[in-house]
């Protein structure tokens, strides 16, 4: 697509926005594979819409504010990606665009508490637990609450798991085959805490050395992809000086937060630390793609019991990384498991990071969505690699009464190898 954008004037990301752009050849083969655009069905609210929109406000064409509701509805899942034929990196537009225009646009005051309080919480676990608990409180009087407020609210989990802290070093059992460090998250340590004990484990059992830093912080994500570029670099700088060098890889158990670490690259682009960002990305991997790279799992106990796994592609996990067949191909591994697919896996659950408090409406269509594929499948338990949609999915399968248990990955793995 021909385009009139002047890259200097938008930063260090300018060039990066421009050449996304002009990949783009507006063919359409975005369209069925957005989410927004199935709910929605505007061409403004496609892939190929928001890249025109963008490209114009970036041409000084079109006011922030025209184009803003329909950049703000997009989820960022990268859906479009794959489905692309000409491989436009939508991915570095949307969050780059969002980071330089966010600090232009005008929002309400409801916006503003909403966003700072979101900002200001989830990304610090003992903060978010303090809110968590607080919160449980008021939410019996969810419904007579200002709209963010009761959104909020309403995604709050009955009751918390208890805290897990975390050793700094967990030695690998038997012969070691390698080291690495693990991104233990921020939400996720609070809503699922025991997701990362099952990843360890698993990791131990197959002789490789976890190390969990303990300066690192939140992966940054969160803030990137709401267009607080600020906060974003702050925690990318905190975590390049926090994981060390002497590892194998620096996994991740969150699709989301591995997207994250993946695009500090980018985050930090023109900085001084650029080059230190280019390096540390090229040592993250997935702790599913780190665990397929050993030459064969240790093996399972045998089972006489049966358990049938619907597997959900998590976006950041499946579009935004390419990661799709290694966690199949583990749990295929398992004694007495049958792996199913769920129809229309491609479409996001509308988790989505904070999707589900700046966008409720559609979030809750697409995750009633998503649930309803799950339950036909007539599965036992659904797998997936990402704490938000794990939540999300939870909320939605409860609403239905469903008595499919969500569980993530390393979870299933780690009670295979405890099963006796």
């Amino acid at each position: 697509m021909r385009h009139d954008i002047n890259t200097s004037q938008h930063g260090p990301m300018g060039e990066t926005m421009a050449d996304a752009v002009s990949t783009c050849v507006h063919c359409g083969f975005c369209l069925s594979a957005c989410p927004t655009y199935q709910e929605l069905g505007r061409e403004t609210d496609s892939p190929r819409g928001r890249i025109i929109l963008m490209k114009e406000v970036l041409e000084g064409s079109l006011p922030i504010e025209t184009a803003a509701p329909h950049i703000d509805a997009c989820l960022g899942c990268l859906a479009c990606v794959p489905a692309c034929p000409s491989e436009v990196p939508y991915g570095d537009l949307i969050s780059p665009f969002r980071a330089i225009q966010e600090p232009l646009r005008k929002r309400t005051l409801a916006e503003r508490f909403k966003r700072t309080l979101a900002q200001w919480t989830l990304p610090y676990p003992a903060r978010f637990r303090m809110a968590a608990l607080s919160g449980r409180l008021v939410k019996p009087f969810a419904k007579l609450m200002p709209g963010p407020i009761r959104v909020m609210l309403e995604l709050l989990p009955p009751a918390l798991p208890r805290s897990m802290p975390l050793r700094e070093v967990y030695p690998a059992i038997g012969k070691q085959r390698g080291r690495v460090a693990l991104l233990a998250g921020c939400a996720q340590t609070v809503l699922d805490p025991d997701i990362n004990v099952a990843t360890i484990e698993v990791l131990n059992r197959n002789g490789v050395e976890v190390v969990v830093p303990k300066s690192q912080g939140c992966c940054g994500a969160l803030s990137w992809h709401v267009g607080n570029l600020a906060q974003a670099q702050k925690f990318a700088k905190q975590n390049l000086d926090a994981f060390p060098n002497d590892v194998d890889a620096i996994v991740t158990n969150a699709a989301g937060c591995g997207s994250g670490l993946h695009e500090y690259a980018l985050i930090l682009k023109g900085t001084a630390d650029e080059s230190r960002a280019v390096e540390f990305t090229k040592r993250v991997c997935d702790v599913s793609v780190y665990l397929s790279r050993l030459d064969g799992l240790t093996p399972f106990p045998e089972s006489q019991s049966t358990l049938t796994v619907a597997y959900h592609d998590a976006c950041h996990l499946a579009n935004a990384q390419g990661v799709r067949a290694q966690p199949r191909l583990l749990l295929q591994q398992v004694p007495g498991l049958t792996l199913l697919e769920i129809a229309d896996g491609h479409l996001c659950c509308g988790s989505a990071g904070t999707y589900n408090i700046d966008q409720p409406e559609i979030a809750d269509s697409l995750g009633r969505q998503k649930a309803d594929n799950i339950v036909a499948t007539e599965a036992d338990v659904v797998a997936m690699g990402n704490i938000g949609c794990l939540t999300q999915i939870a909320n939605h399968l409860k609403r239905r009464d469903s008595s499919i248990r969500p569980r993530h990955t390393m979870q299933i793995l780690r009670d295979a190898y405890q099963a006796t």
